[in-house]
C-alpha cells in the first residue's frame, strides 16, 4: 500500500509540474484580444465553462478537507494525498485561466488539463472499484460516505462530467469556428490601441497587456507604427497641460517648478509611495522569521513539526511574491512619473523657447536643458522614495537586530551603520564634484564638437580639420582625467558598498561577545541576513544626496530659463484697422541686449515718427552694418525697446529672413507652412517666384524631401522658397530681409516683377536690398547709416538732393555699371525669363542639389537582430587587450568563497555551545573578512582601469573615423546623430557599460555560488534550478527579440527632438511672424509622444520578464524550504541549511538583478554598436602622402588644367561634369557662370577633391592633384564659401583659428576689408566675442570676415564663391579693389552671382548640363548678342538703366 501511494504521488507531482510549465509556457502566448467582446461567448459553452471551473474547485476542497481530517486524527500527511490535493487546487486555478484567457483563443481546455481530468478519473474508478469488489456484501450507503470513499464517491461522478464536457465543447466549436475568427478580427481592430489602458487589473500586475507587442516582435522587426499610442495620462498634451495648470495656480517662486511638478503627478506619486512602502515591509519579512526557521531546523522551537515549517516555508514564499511584484509596479510606476514629467518638461521648454527674445540663452544651452537636465529630473522620480524609505529601512534592520542580539549590539550595528554612512558621504561629495568637473569637460567637448560638426565642410576646405581635431582630442583628455578620478573614487565606495555587511557585523558580534549575549546559529544567520539588506540604504544614501544635489540644479536651471523675458513684451500686436495706415514707428531706442553694460549705443535709433500706409511698397538702403536688418527685427518686434514707444503693426505679417530658414520635410511643406492647400494660387506662388523650372527639375516635384538647414538646396532655391512660404501666407504686411542676393540678375528682376510688384500689388511691402536698381519702384525709401535712418522719402525726391546718403551710394553703382560696355544694352533681356530653358541662374548648387532620386532623407540606420558577438568581442578587448578582465574575474570569484566562508564559520561555530571559543571565532571571521575586502578592492580598481581605457579607445576610434569622413558623408548625415554618439553613447561607453558588463558576470558567479551551496543540502536542487534556469533562458530569448529593438528605437527617437527644436529655434522669428506656434508646439508633441510610447514600451518589457523571472526562482527558494522542512534532521547540516535559507532570501533579488543586467547589457552595448558604426566610415584619400609630396613653394604659377574631367556622386546618379577640358592659366582671373544645376560647384569642389573624378584629372602647375594628399593639396588652395562660416569665439580666433600670425597681421588685413572700424568700436577689439554662427554680425559683416581670413592665408590659388553676394555697391566696389590688388599675382577662380564681380574677370566659363557652353574673354562674349552671357549682362543693363541718376 505504501508503494501504491508513493508511485500515485509521484504521478500526481509529474502532472503538478507540467501544468504548472503550462501555465508559465501560456504567459508567453500572444492573446489576440486584450479583453473578451461582448456575446463572445455561446451561453451554452459559457455555462459548461463555468461547471468545469465548480467541479474542480468542489474536488479541490473535499480533497483539502480530506488531508486536514487526516492530520487532526492521526497526525501523519499522507504523499499521495498532498499532492493529490495540491494538483486540484493548480487545476481549478488553471480551468478558471484558461476560461477567461485560453479560451478566447481556440475556446478548448489545455491538453494536460484534460488529460489530468482522464488520469484522475481513471484513478478515482479504479479504486472505487476495488474497494467495491472487497467489500461486495456490506455496500450499503455508508460505505460510499466511509472515511476512505467519501471522496472517490463525489469526485468520480464530478469528473467524468469533466470529460464530457471537453467532448461537447470540441463538436460546439467546430460549429462556429469561421464566424469566431472573424469577430476577433474586427475587434481586434477596434481595441488595438487599448493595450494598457483598457486591460484588467491581473493583467496590469503581470504585464500581460505586452504580450501583442512580444508576438509582433517575434513575428517581425518592430517599427513604430507597432507600438501602440502612450496612455493618455502620459501624453505630452496632458502632461504639459498640468504642468501648465500647476504654474498657474501659483505664483513665480523660488520653488514654483518643483511644487508645480509635484502638483501635477501627486496622486501618481502617492501609489507609487504605497507599492514602494509594501516592498519594503514585505522584504524585511525574511530576515525577520529566518530565526525560527533555523530554531526550527536545530530542533530548538517548540512546535518541531513538519506542519510549522511548512507553513513558515509558505509565509516565506508570499512574503517574495509581494515583494517581487510591488517592486515591479514600483519600479514601473516610476518610469511612467519620469515619462510623464520629462514630457511636461520638454514641452515647456519648446513653448518658451519659441517665445524668447534674439538675445536669450544660446541654441546649445535650450538643448542641455533637454538631453542632461529634463532627464536628470525624470530619472530623480526613481530615486524620489528613498528620502522616506532609507530610515524605513534602517529602523526596520534595527527593530530586527535587537529582536534577536538586544539593545547594546543593534546599537553598536547603528553606530557602525552611520559611521559608514559618513565616511561614504565626503566620497560621496567628491564623487559629485568630480561628475561636475566630467559635465563641465563634456560640455566643452560637445560645443566644440557641435560647431566643428556644423562647418566640417569649410574645415576640411581649408585644411583645418587636422588642427581642430587635435583640440577636440586635448579636451577629450582633460574629460578622461577628471573621468579617471571619478571612477577610482567609485572604486573606494564599491569597496565600501560590498565590504559593509561584513564590517557592520565584525562590530556587531564583538559587541556580542563583549556583553556576553548569546551567538547561537539562529541569531547570527538573522544577523547576516539584516545585514545584508543594510547594505542598500548605506550605498543608496550618498547616491540619493548626489541626486537630491544634481536635480535642484537642473530644476533651477530650467525655472531661471522659464524666467527669462518672453518676446511678446517686445511685440505690440494689432488687428486691422480702418485707417489707411498700416507700421506707425515712433521715436524710441531698440538694442539687442538690454543688460549689456559694454554696449551703451543701441543697436537702432528712431528720431521722429513714422508712418507707413497700406498698399506702399519701402525699400531700406544702407551700407553693411548700417542696420538694415535690424530695423526690420524692431518692426517686427524682434528687438527689445530700450526707451521711447513701441512700433505698431496694423494686420498680419510675413518675413523673408536674409539667412534663409528652411525646414526638414519636403518642398510642399515649406511653402504651404501650415496653411491649407488652395492649387490655383499655389501654382500663381510657384510662378511669381520661378520655382517652376527647379520644381521639374526634382524627380519628386515639389514633394522633394529637404533636408537638414536645406542642405540639399541651393541657396537661390532657399531663398525663392521662403519667399513662395511669405507670398502664399497672404498677409497685410511683408518684409523681405535682402531677397534678391542670392539669386541673379535675370531671376532677381523676375522675383521684383512678378512677386513684388504683381503678386504684392495691394500688400504693404518692406524690404531691405543692396540692389539699388530696385529702388525707384519703392513709394518710400529709408536709408540707413550707423544704425540710424538717415534720410526717407521717394526715390526722385532724396535723389535730386547731390549730397544725400543714396546719391552717394547710387554713384557706386553707376561706377559699377560703367565698367559695362553700355552698346550692349538692347531689349531683348525681357524674353529670357527666368524659367525657360536658356535660363541662367547663377546660384550654388549643393553636392546633392543634382542627384535627383538616388539620395533621400533617411532614417538613421540601425542594426537588425542581436548585437553582435563582435561587439562585445572588440569592447573588452579594447583596453590592454582583454587581459586584465581574467584577474577581474578571480579576484570577483576569490572574494564570493571568502564571504561565503565567512558567513558558513560563524553558522557552523556558533550551532553548538563550547564548540570554538570566543577568540578563534572572531578571529577567523575577520581573518575571512579581510580576504575579501582585499579581493573586492583589487577588483575595484582594475575595473575602473579598464573602463577608461576601452572609453578612450572607443571615443578615439569614432572621432578620427569621423574627422577623416568625405564630406558626402555630412550632407547625408545630419549633425544631431554624431552629436548623440559623441554626448549620450560615449557617456554610456565612460560609466555604465563596463559596470554593466561587470555587474552581470559578477551577479551570475553570486547566482551559480548559491545553487551550489544549495545543492549541498540536496543535489536533487540542481535538476530543479536546471530546470528553471531553462525556461528562464527561453523566457529572456523571447523577450529579446522585442526589447533590442524597443531600446535602439529609443536611441533613434530622441533626435527628431533635438532636432525640431534646433530647427524651430533657429527660425523662431519666422515661426513667431507667421502666428505658426501653436502649430509647431503640436508637432513637436507628437514626437515627444512617438518617444515616450517607446520609451513606456521599452520599461514595460524589462517588467514583464522580471515578473515571470522573479516568481521562477521564488517557487525555488519555496521549493527548497520544503525540502529543507520535509527532509530527515539526521540528513542535513543544520548550519549548513540555515544558510542556504538565508542566501535564499536574496535568491530573487539576485536573480533580478542577473536579468536586468542581462537585459540592459545588450540594450546599452547598442551605444558601442552606434560608436562603432561610426568608427569604420570610408575615408577620404590620405591626408599626406609621403611618397608623393609636392614642393614647398608649390604652386609657383597658379596654372590649373581641367582633362577630359567626368565627375559623378554616385553609380546610380546621373554625370554631373562630362569631359569638361579647359585651361586656367596663372595669375589670371576666371569667372564661372552657369544655370542650377550646370555643375559649377561641382567643379570647384573637384579642385579640392571633395568629390573625387570618375575620369580625367586636374592638373595645377603639373602636378596631378589625384596623386598627393588632401592636405598638401588644400592648404595650399584658399575658398570663401556662400555661405559665411564664423565660429564660436573672438573675431583673434575666427580670423585666425590656427593661431600662426601676429596681430599687426589681422589688423592689416582687417583694413583691407574696411572691417576695422567696426571691430574698433568694441573696447575689446581683437577679443571681442562672436556668438554662435556669428549671429551678432550682419550677413555682410560674416563675409568680410571671411574675407579677411582668406587674405591672411596668401594663397596662391582663390576660389571666392561670390564673396560679396550680401555687401552694398559701394563697399563691394573698395573689397572688389582689394582683391584686384591683394591678389594680383594669384590665379582667382570666382563663382558668380552678380554681374559687375563677372565683367571684369580676365575670363568667363559658362556651364550648362555639365559642360563648357561658353569659355573666353568677356568682352569678346558680350560682342555676341545671342549668347548666354551677354543675355545675362543686358538684363542687368536694363535693369540699372531704369533707376540711375533719373533726376538728369
Amino acid at each position: 500500500m505504501v508503494l501504491l501511494d508513493a508511485v500515485l504521488g509521484t504521478f500526481n507531482v509529474a502532472f503538478f509540474y507540467v501544468i504548472l510549465i503550462w501555465v508559465l509556457v501560456d504567459s508567453l502566448r500572444q492573446s489576440k484580444l486584450s479583453r473578451v467582446p461582448d456575446g463572445y461567448f455561446k451561453r451554452g459553452a459559457m455555462i459548461f465553462s463555468l461547471f468545469s471551473v465548480l467541479s474542480c474547485g468542489v474536488i479541490s476542497v473535499m480533497n483539502m478537507t480530506l488531508v486536514f481530517h487526516h492530520y487532526g486524527s492521526t497526525r501523519v500527511i499522507g504523499f499521495n494525498s498532498v499532492s493529490l490535493t495540491l494538483t486540484w487546487v493548480l487545476a481549478t486555478v488553471v480551468s478558471f485561466y484558461s476560461v477567461k484567457t485560453g479560451v478566447r483563443e481556440s475556446k478548448k481546455f489545455p491538453l494536460v488539463l484534460v488529460l489530468w481530468w482522464v488520469f484522475a478519473s481513471l484513478v478515482d474508478a479504479i479504486s472505487l472499484s476495488i474497494r467495491l469488489v472487497k467489500d461486495l456484501e456490506a455496500i450499503d450507503l455508508r460505505f460510499f460516505l466511509s472515511e476512505d470513499n467519501v471522496v472517490g464517491s463525489f469526485s468520480l461522478p464530478l469528473s467524468l462530467l469533466l470529460c464530457f464536457n471537453v467532448c461537447k465543447r470540441e463538436h460546439s466549436d467546430m460549429e462556429e469556428g469561421l464566424l469566431q475568427k472573424e469577430k476577433e478580427e474586427c475587434f481586434m481592430e477596434e481595441h488595438r490601441d487599448e493595450a494598457f489602458s483598457d486591460t484588467s487589473v491581473w493583467n496590469k500586475l503581470t504585464f500581460r497587456w505586452l504580450n501583442p507587442i512580444f508576438k509582433t516582435g517575434r513575428i517581425k522587426k518592430l517599427e513604430l507604427s507597432d507600438i501602440p499610442p502612450v496612455p493618455c495620462s502620459e501624453s505630452a498634451e496632458n502632461a504639459s497641460s498640468m504642468l501648465e495648470g500647476s504654474l498657474r495656480k501659483q505664483k513665480l517662486g523660488e520653488s514654483s517648478l518643483t511644487k508645480a511638478i509635484a502638483n501635477s503627478v501627486w496622486k501618481s506619486l502617492a501609489l507609487n509611495a504605497v507599492l514602494a512602502g509594501v516592498n519594503t515591509g514585505a522584504s524585511y519579512i525574511g530576515p525577520l522569521l529566518i530565526t525560527n526557521f533555523v530554531n526550527f531546523l536545530l530542533g530548538n522551537n517548540g512546535d518541531s513539526s513538519v506542519q510549522y515549517g511548512l507553513v513558515l516555508a509558505f509565509v516565506f514564499f508570499l512574503a517574495k511574491t509581494v515583494e517581487s511584484l510591488s517592486q515591479r509596479q514600483w519600479y514601473f510606476g516610476a518610469q511612467r512619473i519620469g515619462i510623464r514629467v520629462r514630457a511636461a518638461l520638454i514641452s515647456l521648454i519648446y513653448g518658451k523657447s519659441l517665445m524668447m527674445k534674439f538675445a536669450g540663452p544660446t541654441q546649445g544651452k535650450i538643448i542641455n536643458l533637454i538631453n542632461v537636465d529634463v532627464e536628470r529630473i525624470g530619472d530623480f522620480c526613481w530615486y524620489i522614495h528613498g528620502v522616506w524609505l532609507l530610515p524605513v529601512q534602517v529602523i526596520l534592520a534595527l527593530v530586527i537586530l535587537y529582536i534577536n542580539l538586544g539593545y547594546i549590539p543593534s546599537f553598536a550595528a547603528f553606530g557602525v551603520t552611520i559611521l559608514v554612512m559618513v565616511c561614504n558621504t565626503p566620497l560621496a561629495n567628491k564623487q559629485e564634484g568630480l561628475h561636475s568637473k566630467i559635465m563641465e569637460a563634456k560640455d566643452s567637448r560637445i560645443k566644440m564638437t557641435s560647431e566643428t560638426m556644423k562647418n566640417i565642410r569649410i574645415l576640411k576646405l581649408h585644411s583645418w580639420e587636422t588642427s581642430f581635431l587635435q583640440k577636440l582630442l586635448q579636451l577629450r583628455e582633460t574629460e578622461k582625467a577628471w573621468l579617471q578620478k571619478y571612477l577610482y573614487t567609485c572604486s573606494a565606495i564599491a569597496t565600501l558598498f560590498w565590504t559593509s555587511p561584513t564590517l557592520v557585523s565584525v562590530v556587531t558580534f564583538g559587541a556580542c561577545i563583549l556583553v556576553k549575549t548569546e551567538l547561537t546559529a539562529a541569531t547570527v544567520l538573522s544577523a547576516l541576513a539584516t545585514f545584508r539588506i543594510l547594505q542598500e540604504p548605506i550605498y543608496n544614501l550618498p547616491e540619493l544626496i548626489s541626486m537630491i544635489i544634481q536635480t535642484k540644479v537642473s530644476v533651477d536651471r530650467i525655472q531661471e530659463f522659464l524666467k527669462e523675458d518672453d518676446q511678446n513684451q517686445f511685440i505690440d500686436r494689432h488687428t486691422s484697422k480702418n485707417s489707411s495706415v498700416a507700421i506707425e514707428i515712433k521715436a524710441g531706442e531698440y538694442a539687442w541686449e538690454i543688460n549689456d553694460q559694454t554696449h551703451k549705443k543701441p543697436t537702432i535709433q528712431i528720431t521722429r515718427k513714422l508712418v507707413i500706409k497700406k498698399g506702399q511698397k519701402v525699400a531700406v538702403c544702407g551700407s553693411v552694418g548700417s542696420g538694415k536688418s535690424s530695423l526690420l527685427c524692431c518692426i517686427l518686434g524682434e528687438i527689445p525697446l530700450v526707451s521711447g514707444a513701441a512700433t505698431k503693426v496694423y494686420g498680419t505679417r510675413s518675413y523673408v529672413p536674409q539667412s534663409p530658414w528652411i525646414q526638414s520635410g519636403t518642398v510642399r511643406e515649406n511653402i504651404l507652412f501650415g496653411k491649407q492647400m488652395n492649387n490655383d494660387f499655389y501654382e500663381v506662388v510657384l510662378d511669381g517666384c520661378a520655382l517652376h523650372q527647379d520644381i521639374n527639375l526634382w524627380g519628386d516635384g515639389d514633394l522633394n524631401l529637404v533636408e537638414e538647414r536645406g542642405i540639399n538646396l541651393s541657396g537661390g532655391q532657399k531663398q525663392r522658397i521662403q519667399l513662395a512660404r511669405a507670398v502664399y501666407n497672404d498677409s497685410d504686411i511683408y518684409f523681405l530681409d535682402d531677397p534678391f542676393s542670392a539669386v541673379d540678375a535675370l531671376t532677381g528682376s523676375h522675383l521684383f516683377k512678378k512677386c513684388l510688384m504683381k503678386l504684392l500689388y495691394d500688400k504693404t511691402v518692406v524690404y531691405a536690398t543692396h540692389q539699388l536698381e530696385f529702388l525707384e519702384s519703392a513709394d518710400l525709401i529709408l536709408v540707413m547709416k550707423d544704425g540710424k535712418i538717415v534720410e526717407s522719402g521717394r526715390y526722385k525726391d532724396l535723389i535730386a538732393c547731390p549730397n544725400s546718403e543714396l546719391v552717394q551710394q547710387m554713384a557706386a553703382h553707376q561706377e559699377t555699371v560703367h565698367q559695362i560696355n553700355p552698346s550692349q544694352e538692347d531689349d531683348s533681356a525681357a524674353s529670357c525669363r527666368p524659367y525657360q530653358k536658356n535660363q541662367i541662374e547663377v546660384d550654388q548648387e549643393n553636392i546633392q542639389e543634382i542627384m535627383e532620386d538616388w539620395k533621400r532623407n533617411k532614417e538613421e540606420q540601425t542594426e537588425t537582430g542581436r548585437v553582435k558577438w563582435s561587439v562585445y568581442s572588440t569592447f573588452v578587448k579594447s583596453a590592454y587587450k582583454g587581459a586584465l578582465v581574467p584577474v577581474i574575474l578571480i579576484c570577483q570569484i576569490l572574494f564570493q568563497v571568502m564571504q561565503m566562508g565567512s558567513n558558513y564559520w560563524m553558522s557552523w561555530a556558533t550551532e553548538q555551545r563550547g564548540r570554538v571559543n570566543n577568540k578563534q571565532l572572531m578571529e577567523t571571521f575577520v581573518l575571512l573578512s579581510c580576504g575579501g575586502t582585499i579581493f573586492i578592492l583589487g577588483r575595484t580598481v582594475l575595473m575602473a582601469a579598464v573602463a577608461v581605457e576601452t572609453a578612450q579607445r572607443l571615443f578615439h576610434g569614432m572621432i578620427i573615423s569621423v574627422f577623416r569622413a568625405p564630406v558626402s558623408f555630412f550632407d547625408t548625415t545630419p549633425s544631431s546623430r554624431i552629436l548623440s554618439r559623441s554626448s549620450t553613447d560615449q557617456s554610456t561607453v565612460d560609466t555604465d557599460i563596463p559596470y554593466r558588463l561587470a555587474g552581470l558576470v559578477f551577479a551570475l558567479i553570486q547566482l551559480l555560488s548559491i545553487i551550489v551551496l544549495m545543492s549541498q543540502v540536496a543535489w536533487q536542487i540542481i535538476l530543479l534550478f536546471f530546470v528553471v534556469l531553462a525556461i528562464s533562458i527561453w523566457y529572456q530569448s523571447y523577450y529579446i527579440t522585442t526589447a533590442r529593438e524597443l531600446a535602439r528605437m529609443v536611441g533613434i527617437r530622441k533626435s527628431p527632438i533635438l532636432h525640431h527644436f534646433s530647427e524651430s529655434i533657429a527660425g523662431a522669428a519666422t515661426i513667431r511672424c507667421f502666428n505658426q506656434e501653436q502649430i509647431f508646439l503640436t508637432k513637436v508633441k507628437v514626437l515627444i509622444d512617438d518617444y515616450s510610447r517607446v520609451a513606456f514600451y521599452n520599461f514595460g518589457t524589462m517588467e514583464w520578464l522580471s515578473v515571470r523571472i522573479n516568481f521562477l526562482f521564488n517557487l525555488v527558494f519555496y521549493f527548497v524550504l520544503v525540502i529543507l522542512v520535509t527532509l530527515p534532521r539526521s540528513t542535513i547540516d543544520p548550519s549548513l541549511a540555515g544558510l542556504v535559507a538565508t542566501y535564499g532570501l536574496n535568491l530573487n533579488v539576485l536573480q533580478a538583478w542577473v536579468i536586468w543586467n542581462l537585459c540592459n547589457v545588450e540594450n546599452k552595448m547598442i551605444s558601442v554598436e552606434r560608436i562603432l558604426q561610426f568608427s569604420s566610415i570610408p575615408s577620404e584619400a590620405p591626408l599626406i602622402i609621403k611618397d608623393c609630396r609636392p614642393e614647398q613653394e608649390w604652386p609657383k604659377e597658379g596654372n590649373v588644367k581641367l582633362r577630359n574631367l567626368h565627375i559623378r556622386y554616385d553609380p546610380a546618379a546621373p554625370m554631373v561634369l562630362k569631359g569638361v577640358t579647359c585651361v586656367f592659366p596663372g595669375q589670371k582671373k576666371i569667372g564661372i557662370v552657369g544655370r542650377t544645376g550646370s555643375g559649377k560647384s561641382t567643379l570647384v569642389q573637384a579642385l579640392f577633391r571633395v568629390v573625387e573624378p570618375l575620369e580625367g584629372s586636374i592638373l595645377i602647375d603639373g602636378v596631378d592633384i589625384s596623386k598627393i594628399g588632401l592636405q598638401d593639396l588644400r592648404s595650399k588652395l584658399g575658398i570663401i564659401p556662400q555661405d559665411p562660416t564664423l565660429f564660436l569665439g573672438t573675431v583673434r580666433t575666427n580670423l585666425d583659428p590656427l593661431e600662426q600670425h601676429a596681430d599687426q597681421e589681422l589688423w592689416e588685413v582687417l583694413s583691407k576689408c574696411h572691417l576695422a572700424e567696426i571691430v574698433r568700436r568694441d573696447p575689446r577689439l581683437l577679443d571681442a566675442p562672436v556668438a554662435e554662427n556669428g549671429e551678432n554680425w550682419s550677413v555682410g559683416q560674416r563675409q568680410l570676415v571671411c574675407l579677411a581670413r582668406l587674405l591672411l592665408k596668401k594663397r596662391r590659388i582663390l576660389v571666392l564663391d561670390e564673396a560679396t553676394a550680401s555687401i552694398d555697391t559701394a563697399t563691394d566696389n573698395l573689397i572688389q579693389k582689394t582683391i584686384r590688388e591683394e591678389t594680383s599675382g594669384c590665379t582667382v577662380i570666382t563663382v558668380a552671382h552678380r554681374i559687375p564681380t563677372v565683367i571684369d574677370t580676365d575670363l568667363v566659363l559658362v556651364l550648362d548640363e555639365g559642360t563648357i557652353a561658353e569659355y573666353d574673354d568677356p568682352a569678346k562674349l558680350l560682342q555676341n548678342s545671342s549668347s548666354s552671357f551677354s543675355k545675362l549682362v543686358s538684363e542687368f543693363l536694363r535693369r540699372s538703366s531704369q533707376s540711375n541718376f533719373q533726376n538728369r
